[in-house]
């Protein structure tokens, strides 16, 4: 009598997570730009000049051999120089030798956040339309995100149904403010709503304020974390990607109360050791040398930047919703060929040489098929140029 032989099974597969994972459409567009020599709106590059001093200082550190390790929450003057900025501009109290985490990138921050404060089978409560981002790296955690749709239009906040998408799993919110892809800032009594929820359900508040300069209309960043009994839970997130134009650089930051920052500034190490040593010197020094004009400036540069886009889009028939902060415009595309968003966004590179992200990679399935996003935080001529092209839709 044979035996009965086992098949084999293979022990190399992919994980779990993996067939789901595929490359962000920001990307996607970005490729697809390169490829025919384009004029790129799809990602927040932000390829405006670097201020000098912020240069400079990084080329002298490299000179001066900062080129190894840093400690792993980053140098001591840029530490110093984040807990200061925060209380200049918020008064935020901040120690820098246990409250602040220099991260490689906000990416990294939030990362860091998730790993140290949040369970797989967590869940977190995004705004809609929110950034693709902040979804992966909650799934890349096996922690639920649970959206909350944001109004058609003006993006109000529905303070109801951010109450009811409050369950027995939820463990933090992420506040996106100004936000991509939107623009949306939100407002003093929007964000008073969200710590409302946060303090009544006893929640973590993970905020991204990378764009808290960029703000237009005389419209004001609200800080969340300087709301009453607020600071205790809120881990606040930025960088100096979009301030300075030094996306390549991946260099971010987090600010939080010491009994969380421990493990964050562990898993940061795991993960990444340390952000590059001698770029922290260069932010170090933007923001010590840096006056306040050149902030106000930054708002009034891409302010311009924002009508010029607004006014070619709807000139090409894309009717925009106008930003309030942020660098980025969701225009319709309803009149575009196409029968989703990414069809829509590769037939306008196609006829323009201008790429645009899908609206879809911003919102839940089924949603966001007739918006795309356009970037302009681009050098004059870039901006110019594609806004030229736009016009040819006409």
């Amino acid at each position: 009598m044979s035996e009965t032989i086992a098949p084999v099974v293979s022990r190399l597969y992919l994980s779990q997570l993996a067939p789901g994972a595929v490359q962000s459409e920001i990307r996607a567009m970005s490729l697809a730009c390169d490829a025919m020599g384009g004029i790129n709106l799809a990602q927040g590059i932000c390829d405006t000049p670097v201020p000098a001093v912020v240069e400079e200082a990084a080329i002298a550190a490299i000179r001066e051999g900062h080129n190894i390790y840093t400690r792993l929450d980053g140098i001591g003057r840029l530490r110093t120089a984040i807990a200061v900025k925060q209380e200049r501009d918020y008064g935020l109290s901040y120690d820098p030798e246990s409250e602040v985490l220099v991260a490689s990138g906000a990416t990294a921050g939030l990362h860091a956040a998730v790993m140290a404060l949040l369970n797989p089978g967590d869940e977190v409560l995004l705004f809609e339309p929110f950034y693709g981002y902040h979804v992966a790296t909650l799934k890349s955690m096996r922690v639920k995100p649970v959206f909350v749709p944001l109004a058609d239009g003006d993006f109000a906040l529905d303070v109801d149904a951010l109450k009811a998408a409050v369950t027995a799993k939820t463990r933090a919110i992420i506040l996106n403010t100004p936000a991509n892809p939107s623009g949306k800032v939100f407002t003093l009594a929007e964000t008073e709503a969200v710590a409302e929820v946060c303090l009544e359900h006893d929640l973590f508040l993970f905020t991204d304020e990378i764009y808290e300069y960029f703000v237009y209309d005389r419209q004001r960043h609200i800080a969340p974390a300087t709301l009453p009994e607020m600071r205790e839970r809120t881990i606040v997130i930025s960088g100096f990607s979009k301030t300075f134009s030094v996306t390549g650089w991946r260099l971010g930051y987090v600010t939080a109360p010491a009994q969380w920052m421990g493990a964050m500034s562990y898993f940061h190490d795991l993960t990444y050791v340390c952000a590059a040593s001698a770029l922290q010197h260069g932010a170090a020094a933007g923001l010590e040398q840096l006056p306040p004009s050149f902030y106000t400036q930054i708002a009034a540069d891409h302010q311009s930047k924002r009508e010029r886009i607004v006014s070619a889009l709807r000139d090409a028939g894309m009717t925009p919703s106008v930003p309030a902060g942020a660098y980025y415009v969701l225009a319709d595309a309803a009149n575009l060929p196409g029968a989703t968003a990414a069809e829509k966004a590769r037939e306008l590179l196609k006829a323009t040489g201008v790429a645009a992200v899908a609206g879809s990679a911003f919102f839940s399935k089924g949603r966001g098929e007739n918006l795309l996003r356009f970037c302009f935080a681009k050098k004059d001529v870039d901006l110019d140029e594609a806004c030229a092209r736009l016009r040819q839709l006409r």
